[in-house]
């Protein structure tokens, strides 16, 4: 972001002075020249800024960081990653349509898509995303419009085969969304393997320190929208003046219509201070990647050989049943969250986690502190035994969320809780 200043004592005006950090513009409103400056934005939002309820300097300079993190041609920030899922799909979506999605993603996630979406009139079909791809096409229906995935799964840690579901959603002419919350763009740029659209919650590693929520939609740009099965890019928008979509902004047609038709109605978009706290996280992104990928991989390991954990689920252990898809979309490492059964089930979980000192009880995950939450009791709270299942969860499942703590710090908390059991 270029800014000028005046150096008030020589009278010199340096131009295009570039500040360290993205400056904090906060400003609901812009001012402009004249009535036709205005009316030239509102018949093209991209020759300048409208209002804060949907863009901002400030969150505009984070949103193209992230763009180019992930090689998009846009994004577009959220106040939530439940936003963020929630705009995705209702850019697509609309009532009497379909959209599949794997049974194996965050419990929040599952209410949005199986209750609240459900009352609008849209229908989300769970598969199975380990399935045989022939049982994944015989989910689709005519009205199906979008297929959804994460990258890895919150918190069952299954590692989504975006090239296979690409393919497949691709077939039925439709965009495949992927959730790259866990993996981050460090770890993992889904764009490469042929996915549409990728969110985050950006409350996780991104932000980095449990200092705000939020989050972002990145558009590819490689998506067909005029291949008939989305008229609303297409045909004129009578909400926005009859702007055809796909016709004014080319590949950007989905990534404008969602900040220009939902984002102006729903008003879900970050402040100007959130996205520089954002903008401070993405800036040691890599170096926290590498130190959670590590620790995690040492408390992985250190937990599976313990006698009083039933199991551990982590793509990076070659014992892992995602370990080759991890080998493939995760090279780099697979964050640093695990989930591992205990012995004796939900009571014992319960008792082990109550006995950590240096791990915090909390409902967050992918924090530089080392986190703990039980799903059944907190996160997936609200859903049934066989969602439940379905999201391979049980009674004695822990969420462990490895921080940037000294690795022997870590473990011996580990030790000594487990002592206490």
């Amino acid at each position: 972001m270029k800014i000028e200043t005046k150096c008030l004592h020589s009278g010199y005006t340096p131009k295009n002075t570039e500040p360290r950090v993205i400056p904090i513009v906060q400003s609901t409103t812009y001012v402009y020249d004249s009535t036709d400056d205005v009316a030239a934005v509102f018949d093209d939002p991209t020759k300048s800024l409208i209002y804060s309820r949907f863009e901002n300097p400030t969150v505009m300079a984070v949103e193209d960081k992230i763009a180019a993190l992930e090689g998009g041609i846009g994004a577009m920030c959220t106040s939530s990653g439940q936003a963020a899922s929630l705009l995705s799909l209702l850019n697509i979506l609309k009532a009497g349509d379909s959209f599949i999605s794997a049974a194996t993603i965050y419990g929040g996630t599952v209410n949005l898509f199986a209750y609240t979406l459900k009352k609008l009139g849209i229908e989300c079909i769970f598969v199975n995303a380990d399935a045989p791809e022939d049982e994944i096409r015989a989910a689709f229906k005519p009205n199906t419009k979008a297929v959804f995935g994460e990258t890895l799964a919150n918190p069952a840690l299954a590692v989504f085969d975006i090239e296979k579901f690409a393919k497949i959603a691709h077939e039925n002419g439709v965009p495949l969304i992927i959730d790259n919350t866990f993996p981050t763009p460090f770890l993992c740029r889904p764009f490469e393997y042929g996915a549409d659209i990728v969110i985050h919650s950006t409350t996780k590693y991104m932000d980095g320190h449990a200092v705000q929520g939020g989050g972002v939609i990145v558009d590819s740009g490689n998506f067909d929208w005029t291949n008939g099965k989305f008229p609303e890019f297409t045909e004129p928008d009578e909400s926005y003046h009859g702007t055809v979509y796909t016709k004014t902004y080319g590949k950007a047609a989905y990534i404008i219509k969602a900040r220009m038709q939902l984002m102006r109605d729903f008003g879900c978009y970050p402040s100007a201070q959130s996205a520089f706290y954002l903008n401070l996280g993405l800036e040691t992104l890599p170096i926290r990647m590498e130190r959670h990928t590590q620790n995690a991989m040492t408390v992985a390991q250190f937990l599976e050989a313990n006698d009083k954990v039933e199991s551990v689920n982590y793509p990076g252990l070659a014992s892992n049943k995602y370990h080759e898809l991890a080998k493939k979309y995760l090279p780099g490492g697979c964050a640093g969250v695990i989930s591992f059964v205990i012995k004796g089930g939900r009571n014992t979980a319960v008792k082990f986690m109550d006995s950590l000192k240096l791990a915090s009880n909390e409902v967050h995950v992918a924090d530089i502190r080392t986190c703990v939450l039980h799903p059944a009791s907190a996160t997936h709270r609200q859903l049934s035994d066989e969602q439940l299942a379905a999201a391979g969860i049980n009674g004695g499942l822990i969420r462990l969320s490895v921080g940037l703590e000294n690795i022997g710090d870590i473990l011996d908390d580990l030790k000594q809780a487990f002592a206490a059991i």
